[in-house]
């Protein structure tokens, strides 16, 4: 067998060199002879009847080659309707508003013009008058009797209400030596990719078939939506997606102004481009994070948790995004809110609320919020007991004698190591020398604080998990990968993974090299080509690739390998058990001196009928499949360490520690890449991102001057330790895409409150 020797080493990422020197291919790189260019008549207002729409003057405007409302759309394409779940009330809406505007900056016309300028100066030129309506834009406000209603005919702002028991929490609330009730509150913040939205769509009058070029995490989720709505043949559809300057979910659906720039494409028969502005993309590109949570829970006089009673209220926007439906986001928070920890009385209810805001999108972790409020729980119940925070969450972790078991909610928990990262984080904090230090620190006037956080990471969705979020029909997520050696010897891998930062092409190359025996300069990984790559709907999200994409192209390699084998095999008329690969040439155990390289073994396959394949087909191409199986957790202990300054508010994060287990690491400076990423997006949520709305319905942040994130000026060194437990399947691999900013703004809540004890004060937002 071929000795591994790149896989869990730091190989230099193979992307870096293009994009590091500004050779990379993002959507506005794309340029296209006879290209024009797009831009939007956007609402002003959050809830209003569009009453006219006069797009005369701005049709007669210099280089304006098309102007489009809704109604000249309308007999062309259809409608979008998102993804839906029993019990959920899913809006049909058009690519251009119709009748009704519901949030500010909704697309309304849209012109397409010779330029950029001469677009955006007709757009001034659009005329429309609207009947302005109340906005609704908070979710109390929205759920009252007399709320004005932004979908009507459904006669409710609630689109979706789930209740769920678990054991029996009466008795054991009947039981408890301390019951607390709090109300959690996380705002609403942006997921602000570095690239924001954009495409290039260029339809051919001569064949009807369109191409487009976009930013997205999921190509062919797009081409399959596009195709239905644009009612444009599958095999005349093209989606390209290229570099892409960061996603963390805002790319996984797919945009009104996709429909519409690509309509205007077949109409026209030119390119047309459109890239999103940022003012654009803060305020309808997508948002998340928005949930309210109140919190009933009991302990016994030991610190053992009872049970937990929770409500949650989510504030979905005003149209649902095509693609994850808005009772997933409530049903997989309850699923996993129970997370490593000993809980078997459990209620949970949920609400899922529309308002006059920007679309609710998946952001990385989309679930964040349940580990948010649980691992902030844990802290008020430990110091309502007069237990010492980590002490009480070692009380109440699963017990290796106790494991695997399934979870209250029904979710299998295989290898949890959550008590190692656990202790292995305070003791590498020094956390009984810090209670010291913070002791003397407060005599001082310095007011220093230190909070936890634990959590397990499905990474990615396993069976069980699936069916108990119990909105999917899938028991299983499968992930294909294709292989092909090329003429000269090198190879070509396609994936579905669309990565969009996370450096896949260097990852999937490194275990396509190992598992072939070849250099990985000699593989080549192709993505985000729906015409080549094999066909996937989630495309890149949800921590699939360490596990997923891996299993694929290992398998895929294998077949590869064992096919080579065999050829040389045939061709010297040897035993294939005494041949290897070796250095990109294969050879015979025991005679070096008798070696095929690669470039002759692409030769041989492509010229000599019959000696790759039995069926004297020439090369040699494998696909393979591989299903998720249970067990794919990752899981991390976060501990972060700040100084408050009492008469500021100013915090200063002093140290920031992650021990996390991910199993084996393919790249281990991508992985901490990954977690550092992600503990930067915490961070950041927490101190410095909202997404703020004021009473009309305006929002509030219009470029990166007035909706700040974290810069690397704000940020700790990001100290990252590995566990490595190897799960109990053939790929040892575990995705981390998420965990980072799921752990983070628990850990750093939690240490600001520490360190603000002695003022009595509570931080439940």
């Amino acid at each position: 067998m071929t000795i591994q020797r790149l896989t869990g080493t730091s190989v230099q990422r193979v992307e870096d060199p293009r994009i590091l020197t500004g050779r990379g291919r993002y959507v506005d790189d794309v340029v296209l002879p006879g290209m024009l260019h797009a831009a939007f008549v956007r609402s002003p207002h959050a809830h209003a009847r569009i009453v006219s729409i006069d797009t005369s003057e701005a049709k007669v405007m210099p280089g304006v080659r098309l102007v489009l409302s809704d109604a000249d759309l309308r007999p062309l394409i259809g409608d979008m309707t998102a993804n839906g779940s029993a019990g959920l009330f899913v809006a049909t809406y058009s690519a251009l508003a119709r009748d009704v505007v519901r949030l500010v900056g909704e697309p309304i016309a849209m012109v397409v013009a010779d330029s950029r300028a001469l677009a955006e100066d007709a757009v001034d030129r659009v005329v429309v008058r609207f009947d302005v309506l109340d906005p609704v834009i908070d979710m109390d406000a929205a759920m009252r009797d007399d709320a004005a209603l932004l979908y009507p005919d459904h006669r409710s702002n609630v689109i979706y209400r789930t209740e769920h028991r678990y054991g029996d929490t009466a008795a054991a609330f009947a039981d408890a030596a301390h019951v607390v009730h709090e109300r959690f509150l996380q705002h609403r913040h942006a997921n602000v990719p570095m690239e924001t939205r954009g495409g290039v769509a260029d339809c051919s009058p001569a064949t009807g078939a369109l191409e487009y070029h976009t930013s997205h995490q999921a190509p062919h989720a797009m081409r399959f939506q596009l195709s239905m709505i644009l009612r444009q043949p599958a095999h005349l559809l093209r989606v390209r997606c290229g570099d892409i300057g960061g996603s963390f979910g805002q790319k996984g659906g797919i945009g009104r102004e996709d429909i519409a720039v690509c309509a205007a494409s077949r109409m026209l028969g030119r390119p047309v481009k459109w890239i999103e502005d940022r003012a654009e993309n803060l305020a309808v590109g997508g948002q998340a994070r928005e949930e309210r949570l109140d919190v009933e829970a009991a302990i016994d006089a030991e610190g053992h948790l009872l049970a937990v009673r929770l409500k949650m209220v989510m504030d979905t926007g005003a149209y649902p995004q095509l693609g994850f439906p808005a009772s997933g986001y409530t049903n997989v928070v309850r699923s996993l809110f129970p997370g490593p920890y000993r809980l078997e009385h459990y209620d949970f209810d949920a609400i899922a609320v529309t308002t006059n805001k920007g679309t609710y999108v998946p952001y990385r972790g989309p679930w964040e919020v349940e580990t948010w409020v649980r691992e902030r729980l844990f802290d008020v119940l430990a110091r309502t007991a007069g237990i010492d925070p980590v002490e009480l969450r070692l009380r109440n972790l699963w017990t290796d004698d106790e494991l695997p078991r399934q979870s209250v909610t029904g979710v299998e928990l295989i290898k949890m190591t959550q008590r190692d990262t656990l202790l292995d984080a305070r003791d590498r904090i020094g956390y009984d020398a810090f209670r010291a230090e913070q002791v003397e620190a407060r005599r001082n006037g310095r007011h220093l604080g230190i909070g936890f956080c634990n959590f397990i990471e499905p990474a990615p969705f396993m069976p069980s998990l699936i069916k108990a979020i119990g909105f999917m029909a899938a028991p299983r997520t499968p992930q294909e990968a294709h292989i092909r050696v090329e003429p000269d010897g090198s190879v070509t891998l396609f994936t579905s993974q669309q990565p969009h930062g996370q450096g896949h092409e260097t990852t999937l190359a490194q275990l396509v090299a190992d598992e072939i025996g070849i250099d990985i300069a000699r593989v080549r990984v192709v993505h985000g080509d729906t015409q080549v790559t094999p066909f996937n709907f989630v495309g890149t999200g949800g921590s699939r690739a360490a596990t997923l994409a891996s299993g694929a192209v290992m398998g895929a390699a294998r077949q590869v390998r064992d096919r080579i084998l065999r050829m040389a095999a045939e061709l010297w008329e040897i035993d294939v058990a005494d041949l290897d690969i070796v250095d990109g040439a294969v050879v015979a155990i025991g005679v070096p001196s008798r070696t095929l390289p690669m470039p002759m073994v692409g030769v041989l396959a492509y010229t000599r009928p019959g000696l790759a394949n039995d069926d004297g087909s020439l090369g040699i191409d494998e696909h393979h499949a591989y299903i998720s199986y249970e067990g794919t957790w990752s899981q991390s202990t976060h501990c972060c360490v700040v100084e408050v300054d009492v008469e500021t508010g100013q915090v200063k994060v002093l140290r920031f520690l992650v021990v996390e287990d991910c199993g084996r690491m393919i790249n281990p400076a991508i992985v901490d890449g990954q977690v550092r990423g992600g503990v930067a997006q915490g961070i950041s949520a927490v101190l410095f991102e909202h997404s703020a709305y004021g009473p009309d319905g305006r929002y509030l942040a219009t470029s990166l001057t007035d909706y700040l994130i974290a810069t690397a000026n704000d940020l700790p060194h990001i100290e990252v330790v590995h566990h490595h437990s190897d799960p109990d399947d053939a790929v040892p691999f575990r995705g981390v895409g998420e965990g980072g900013a799921i752990g983070a703004p628990a850990a750093l809540t939690n240490a600001i409150e520490d360190a603000l004890v002695p003022f009595g004060v509570k931080i439940r937002e």
